[in-house]
């Protein structure tokens, strides 16, 4: 077979991209089979307590309107897998927001019509949804979300810090965060035969498939999920959403197709959100600025429905020298909408509080913030003591130092000025876990020379169907043009979904192992394909099953420069670059793409994105984009992603790494730390608005 000409790490272009910006490319909210109706979902507007009645004459004479369903009348589900899909099935609410009811019209016009003349009835209870360092109703969970340990202690922590010459005991806080991708979630469901399908924006149409088959009481066969355009997710899709099964009990109450695509203005309490963390990190280190002592205690919430632990001290366990170290999480069981995964769930918001701390500390001892993280590198991964497969953190370091030219500021605080404006300079590490699970793909030789990969994997704007093919032309030696890709739909090979940045590893691992067996099977071959062609097929179920003895992660280094307007209190980021250390890179041009699709959400997390829950009420009262503000172009006037070559035989066979999150850990703590450079004022708290900064300014 011929030598493929867009080998590994080429840019090759989305093979998407035309049907994207050509409007072609069709996602679960276009479409539209003859005799669709149209749902619109209600939501509880009291924070805890009962619906006591539904009124729902006005609604159902609405014309248009053909059903309302509530807990009376909606269809019986089974016990989910997640209790959040427990839809109404009951009068209990949970919290604000909580689905009750759902109409269902000819036109999406009439359906909100109808839902806004229902008539609520309810029995309040008293709520909380404050989170606080001391609530009383804090408690240590047996595991934090990943499944790791909630409390790991190593050595003697309290005698090491209370000997320790130079100490820092700062607690840092980070509200709740939203995902809001550009997609809001929808499904569209149609029932035939006794067989459901369902487009829906899902991050994986297995998963999904998989929570319908065990809600609704059918067989996974019985089911077809397709989710062949997804316009982002940061987590929020990442398993089904209570408007997949909405969706597909208004079909079956029906006997009519039924799309529902929830509002915006809904988001916030139904498809989860980044937790509120309150952190507080103690670092001991000696005159040199060697870790002695490192503890790093998280307290979030959850809500009554389900437990959801944000796993923000996982991180302390792997990144410097702590031979004593304590590492923990407690959680309160709120009022409150059930948290969830959001782009970097756990290093996101732990690395801020990490990374500020370690700058506090070598503001303390007058050490370059660069040269104290290098002098705390670690031989092996300090909580299991295995040797990392590879750790790239140094390097990322000295070259996001040259680049961006980190030598030659001044390291006293509040020195720069540019008019108004004050600058300063901020770094910070990052890291994110190498995961992977087991995947299956096939692999098909059409007698005109072209080949087809089918693997059920899911591209939420990544460029997947991209890295894919050029995966599989890789292993087949043959131009990535003649490789088609088929994703997607859950008829498709099992696959996982797109999340813990490990979908490439996953996938690919499966199309690579399918594509090299076909590629021998071709060799072996004689004469005239068949008709039908060959097809192999692979499952990595044994090599996602051995424990690695590796530490494997991604490590990256970012840098800020930020200016602060003294008048305004005005924060804008002039720079910011980074470098990582992710293995192999697979597409540069997607992958440059990613990380600063990452960095930006990053500078978010740091001065814009905010949510806050109201206390009387008990809603999030940033709900939309007007009032939760995610950047703008304008925010980010000069960003830059590099990446180190890094080759590591220990993680699968492209020896990739996962590049989706990694971008976002660090920069939120690198802007936080140029700020402090800027100012002489180190704020503790996210974002880091102007009136917060003001009362620091001269």
């Amino acid at each position: 077979m011929s030598h493929a000409p867009h080998p590994l790490g080429a840019p090759v272009v989305r093979h998407e991209a035309l049907d994207k910006v050509t409007g072609t490319a069709r996602y679960a909210a276009e479409h539209t089979p003859p005799g669709c109706l149209y749902a619109w979902p209600v939501p509880a507007t009291i924070a805890a307590g009962r619906v006591t009645a539904v009124r729902t004459a006005d609604a159902l004479a609405v014309p248009g309107v053909h059903a309302v369903l509530t807990h009376e009348n909606a269809p019986r589900l089974k016990e989910p897998d997640d209790p959040i899909l427990a839809v109404l099935q009951d009068d209990r609410v949970p919290h604000h927001g909580w689905y009750i009811a759902l109409v269902v019209a000819d036109s999406l016009e009439s359906a909100k019509e109808g839902a806004g003349v229902l008539r609520i009835e309810y029995a309040r209870a008293p709520h909380d949804v404050t989170l606080t360092e001391d609530h009383p109703g804090l408690y240590t969970p047996e595991q934090a979300n990943g499944g790791h340990p909630a409390v790991r202690e190593r050595g003697d922590f309290d005698g090491a810090f209370a000997a320790a010459p130079v100490q820092i005991d700062a607690t840092y806080r980070l509200g709740a965060l939203h995902n809001h991708p550009m997609e809001p979630h929808a499904s569209t469901a149609v029932w035939a035969d006794g067989h459901l399908t369902v487009h829906d924006s899902s991050q994986g149409s297995t998963a999904v498939r998989d929570s319908l088959a065990s809600v609704l009481g059918l067989e996974p066969s019985q089911i077809t999920v397709v989710s062949e355009h997804v316009g982002g997710g940061f987590g929020s899709k990442g398993t089904a959403r209570p408007q997949v099964v909405l969706a597909a009990m208004a079909a079956r109450h029906t006997g009519r197709p039924v799309k529902l695509s929830l509002p915006r203005s809904q988001l916030a309490a139904v498809v989860g959100h980044r937790a509120p963390t309150v952190q507080r990190v103690r670092l001991g280190a000696d005159l040199d600025g060697i870790l002695t002592a490192l503890a790093h205690e998280a307290v979030t919430h959850t809500s009554t429905v389900k437990e959801f632990v944000e796993q923000a001290a996982v991180p302390a366990r792997t990144m410097y020298i702590s031979p004593h170290s304590r590492t923990t999480h407690r959680v309160a069981a709120l009022d409150v909408p059930s948290p969830s995964w959001m782009r970097a769930p756990g290093e996101a918001s732990g690395m801020y509080a990490l990374e500020s701390a370690m700058d506090e500390l070598a503001c303390a001892l007058g050490l370059d913030p660069v040269e104290l993280r290098l002098r705390n590198e670690p031989a092996s991964e300090p909580d299991s003591g295995r040797p990392f497969s590879s750790r790239g953190l140094s390097a990322c370091l000295r070259e996001g130092a040259e680049r961006f030219g980190w030598y030659d500021r001044d390291p006293a605080p509040a020195t720069r000025r540019d008019g108004p404006w004050l600058l300063g300079t901020g770094v910070a590490s990052a890291t994110y876990p190498v995961l992977v699970s087991r995947s299956s793909a096939s692999a098909h030789a059409a007698p005109d020379g072209g080949f087809r990969i089918a693997v059920n994997a899911t591209d939420i704007g990544t460029g997947a169907r991209t890295v894919l093919a050029q995966i599989a032309a890789s292993a087949l030696g043959t131009p990535v043009e003649n490789v088609r890709i088929a994703i997607g739909d859950s008829d498709l090979p099992t696959a996982p979904l797109a999340g813990g940045s490990s979908g490439t590893a996953s996938w690919g691992w499966a199309v690579h192992k399918a594509a090299a067996a076909l590629a021998a099977r071709l060799d072996e071959h004689t004469g005239a394909l068949p008709a039908d062609g060959l097809t192999v097929t692979a499952d990595t179920e044994q090599e996602t099953a051995a424990k690695s003895p590796y530490a494997r992660h991604a490590f990256g280094a970012h840098f800020a420069e930020a200016a602060v307007d003294t008048v305004t209190g005005e924060i804008r980021v002039r720079r910011l670059l980074g470098v990582y250390a992710a293995g192999r890179i697979l597409n540069s041009r997607t992958a440059r793409s990613q990380f600063i699709g990452g960095m930006v959400m990053g500078l978010g997390m740091a001065l814009t994105e905010g949510s806050t829950l109201d206390p009387v009420f008990g809603d999030f009262t940033q709900s939309d984009l007007a009032s939760y503000h995610v950047p703008a172009h304008a925010d980010v006037p000069d960003i830059q992603a590099h990446w180190i070559e890094e080759e590591d035989p220990h993680l699968n066979p492209m020896g990739s790494k996962g590049i989706g999150e990694i971008g976002t850990v660090g920069t939120a703590a690198a802007i936080g730390n140029a700020v402090r450079h800027a100012t002489g004022a180190r704020l503790r708290e996210l974002p880091l608005t102007p009136d917060r900064l003001l009362p620091y300014l001269p």
